[in-house]
């Protein structure tokens, strides 16, 4: 068994969750990493210019040497990495399925630092998906070290974390889960190394999966509950965004807005009016959506082509009468 001191570790991981949990390890006294692997600069803005990513960023300033294959296909790069005979590799977000080859170079053990509490959301947007499915004030979500296997999520867990969503959205809730991870993964790691920490096999039974997002998946469909819509719209904030399209008064065509804050009115949605899905009413604290149960406030929009302003700013300036549905369906006759 490797000494904590003489550890050598492989980190790889690629977006801001992934920097926080190098920044931490690479302060961990237990061990040192050797090298970093992270996904290839990728281009982005209006120039389409070549961005390294969070991960990269940090490592350089660390003066950890990066690596960057495209994925562990040729026999050259997992030659590299065997070459490199790590103690431990340590994922994290990294956006790759990692080969057996690759999980086997690792000599204690490989572990993934995962943001949820497994089995529960396996896949690409635990996070994400976490949030828009869980609409209680008291829901809650985690973090997990995992032994990685070569299939998605599947691993036995050695330690998980708790971590209340409370009202946050997705960025906001990444930033608290990769502080919680990279804690438990340096709290967890000298057990590991000792042996005296054992991974307990996942309940395949009970587990879920979190798909990747899609643009798509920012639009708001107002016919579910204010509480689900609220839910949905912190789940995709940052990325990819909560969108809508309003018909405003005296516009030809709706207007696409995306909706950066809001929240769920505390008033009732008055039953005896007639008010349909996506009626635009206005209320004491803000500008309101009709749901299909409640009434949710947009507190924050940024109109296309336009910069943020208050949901009341935009209520006085487009007078928005209602939010199409995803379909495009018209509200029922007489409901404006």
């Amino acid at each position: 068994m490797a000494q904590a001191q003489d550890c050598r570790i492989v980190f790889m991981g690629t977006p801001g969750f992934a920097a926080a949990v190098l920044e931490k390890l690479a302060q961990w006294r237990g061990g040192r990493v050797i090298a970093v692997y992270t996904q290839p600069d990728r281009p982005r803005g209006r120039g389409m210019r070549l961005v390294p990513s969070p991960v990269k960023t940090l490592a350089q300033s660390l003066g950890l040497e990066v690596r960057q294959p495209v994925n562990f296909r040729s026999e050259d790069d997992r030659r590299a990495l065997a070459e490199l005979h790590p103690d431990i590799i340590v994922a994290a977000a990294y956006g790759l399925l990692l080969p057996k080859a690759v999980l086997d170079a690792a000599r204690i053990a490989p572990l993934n630092v995962h943001a949820s509490l497994l089995p529960l959301y396996r896949g690409a947007a635990p996070i994400q998906r976490c949030i828009m499915e869980n609409c209680s004030p008291d829901a809650v979500t985690g973090v997990s070290i995992m032994h990685m296997e070569p299939s998605l999520d599947t691993g036995p867990v050695y330690a998980t974390r708790t971590v209340p969503i409370g009202c946050c959205h997705a960025g906001e809730l990444t930033e608290a889960l990769a502080r919680a991870g990279a804690e438990l993964l340096v709290e967890t790691l000298p057990g590991i190394l000792a042996g005296t920490v054992t991974a307990i096999p996942q309940d395949h039974a009970k587990a879920t999966h979190a798909a990747k997002l899609l643009k798509e998946h920012g639009r708001i469909d107002w016919s579910l509950t204010a509480a689900q819509v609220d839910a949905h719209i912190r789940g995709v904030t940052p990325a990819p965004g909560a969108r809508a399209r309003l018909e405003c008064k005296g516009a030809p065509e709706p207007l696409e807005v995306r909706i950066l804050r809001g929240h769920v009115s505390s008033a009732e949605r008055p039953s005896s009016c007639g008010l349909a899905p996506g009626q635009a009413i206005p209320l004491n604290e803000g500008l309101g959506i009709v749901c299909g149960e409640g009434v949710y406030i947009l507190d924050t929009v940024r109109p296309n082509g336009r910069k943020d302003m208050s949901g009341l700013d935009f209520a006085n300036g487009y007078k928005p009468l209602r939010a199409l549905l995803p379909d495009a369906q018209q509200s029922p006759e007489g409901a404006v």
